[in-house]
């Protein structure tokens, strides 16, 4: 079996951003493992979702629109390749290195190669030029062209040629260190302009250019022995996750029945209109919170987590067809971040009012519960070993999350604006697919989200977000080179046949090379993280 490491001098993330999404939970602690649970069980369960090369490839796709991931050029950015065109002269560069893995080039042009460029622009200009009294393509003399065209018009064009000419011989200093696309003139044009001694004098211009960050481990190879704590919510564990399906399962082959007789209680089912405002002091109308309102919500009050804390008790006891008023406040922790500590007066209003009853949970249920099953003991069974497996994802998933944390943390690396941009359209483009997909946007909604104003306000408002999954991924990137990590070329045909086959049911175009660069980074990725679970030490911590 031959193996591959990576030789190539990528320097894109390793990780893609669909990989690092796919290993990533809100927080390193996990939960909620039931909705995870198979569809061969029951069409209401969604599938699991696994890091497979094959889906993310497809997804990453969909992106190519608005950025790919940046790699270092082993070429020149010009269209002027600087091993084929010798200069007459040898060009001045002096490099300065700045912040967020630049450098400066300052460049000097000296007087013979601006002659050369200014000769060979008015070569140019001698093919195409109308000049009257001269045939087209008769030699005229340069006085006449330099006035048919005007100095200034020929000034600018031979500034352009020299630029063009030159940027590529001034890259060879940062030749295998730049990154693709990168270069760019931060000398305005008017200042060359006014200073160029047209057409014998020198010509000056910087350029800056993002090249390769090194990184810096804090402490020195302490990525070899990771210690890292995992917390896990009570709900993640197989067992506990097996009882509470059977006993979902058990309540969904229950009838609802009228409550007429008394108010509500835990285990009812409640039809509720819910109308929230802001509490103010002086009694006054406060302002409407719509995404706390709800019109014939549907409460299960053995499912209330979801709930601001204490609305469930505050509404213990109320009976169809009244209405409780009262006031709480939303916790630091909750989920919108607007809302959190703001004082909230809500109006509820019992439309209807149900108990369940239930079915005896014996062995006649066993089918209705699981396909397939004669007894309670195959259902618990089956369904545990489910559990099982999907503990296992969910513990390997909030590991890695754990252990990207720790690399961010551990990492010293300064971010080139080309990486950190580039990741973040891919962010954003995905974001873009997803909004789409779920809204429809017309082209004119379409375009104004898709405008520069809108990539940069995301850009600016995500940048801790996307900065960290940088500085992941290219954390990962140089744990592969530095341990030397391999994977098999089996492995990497197998998974580019796969996800070519995927594009190609879905009439999707795609790229050959760019979806084996793709499926190199994830398993490049999952190697690294095989790698760094089998060295660290992880404790499990049951929230």
């Amino acid at each position: 079996m031959e193996l591959m490491s990576s030789t190539t001098l990528n320097c894109k993330p390793y990780l893609s951003h669909n990989f690092l999404i796919s290993r990533r939970t809100s927080n390193t602690h996990i939960s909620n493992p039931l909705l995870l649970l198979h569809s061969n069980y029951t069409t209401n369960f969604p599938k699991v979702t696994t890091s497979n090369s094959r889906q993310l490839i497809f997804q990453q796709s969909a992106t190519r629109g608005f950025s790919s991931q940046p790699v270092v050029s082993t070429t020149t950015p010009a269209s002027v390749n600087s091993e084929n065109d010798k200069l007459p002269a040898d060009i001045e560069v002096t490099e300065v290195e700045e912040p967020d893995s630049k450098v400066r080039l300052s460049v000097s042009v000296p007087p013979a190669v601006c002659e050369d460029c200014y000769n060979k622009v008015l070569a140019e200009m001698t093919k195409i030029a109308k000049v009257p009294g001269f045939r087209p393509g008769q030699k005229v003399p340069e006085n006449i062209l330099v006035s048919y065209h005007g100095k200034s018009f020929v000034r600018k064009a031979t500034i352009e040629a020299i630029l063009k000419r030159t940027l590529s011989h001034a890259m060879d200093s940062v030749k295998g260190r730049a990154l693709k696309d990168s270069v760019r003139i931060i000398t305005k044009f008017s200042e060359m302009d006014e200073s160029f001694n047209f057409p014998h004098g020198y010509l000056r211009y910087d350029c800056v250019v993002d090249v390769a960050p090194a990184a810096k481990w804090i402490p020195e190879d302490g990525y070899k022995n990771l210690k890292i704590v995992v917390e896990i919510d009570q709900e993640i564990d197989a067992q506990t996750a097996c009882e509470a399906e059977i006993k979902r399962r058990h309540k969904a082959l229950g009838i609802l029945r009228i409550v007429t007789d008394r108010g509500l209680q835990v285990g009812d089912v409640a039809v509720l209109d819910i109308s929230t405002v802001k509490a103010t002091e002086d009694d006054s109308e406060g302002e409407k919170i719509p995404s706390a309102e709800s019109k014939g919500f549907q409460l299960d009050t053995e499912e209330a987590d979801n709930l601001p804390p204490g609305f469930l008790d505050s509404i213990i006891g109320i009976k169809g067809g009244e209405t409780k008023t009262f006031s709480l406040a939303f916790p630091d922790s909750w989920r919108q971040e607007n809302l959190r500590g703001v004082v909230a007066q809500y109006t509820v209003i019992c439309k209807e009012l149900f108990y369940r009853e239930l079915p005896p949970l014996d062995d006649s249920l066993a089918e209705k519960l699981l396909s397939g099953c004669t007894t309670l003991i195959e259902v618990r069974e089956s369904i545990l070993e489910r559990c099982k497996e999907i503990e296992q994802i969910a513990k390997e998933q909030a590991t890695d999350n754990a252990i990207l944390d720790q690399l961010c943390k551990m990492i010293q690396i300064d971010i080139p604006r080309t990486l950190f941009e580039e990741q973040g359209r891919q962010l954003y483009g995905a974001k873009l697919l997803e909004l789409q997909a779920k809204m429809k946007l017309d082209e004119q909604q379409l375009a104004n989200l898709s405008s520069p104003q809108a990539v940069k306000e995301y850009l600016e408002y995500e940048r801790e977000n996307i900065t960290s999954m940088v500085k992941q991924s290219l954390a990962v990137g140089d744990i592969f080179k530095r341990e030397n990590l391999q994977f098999s070329t089996e492995d990497l045909v197998k998974e580019v046949e796969n996800s070519i086959d995927e594009f190609k049911r879905n009439n999707q175009e795609y790229d050959e090379e760019r979806v084996k660069d793709q499926v190199q980074e994830i398993l490049e990725g999952s190697k690294v993280l095989e790698w760094l679970r089998d060295h660290a030490t992880i404790e499990y911590v049951v929230r």
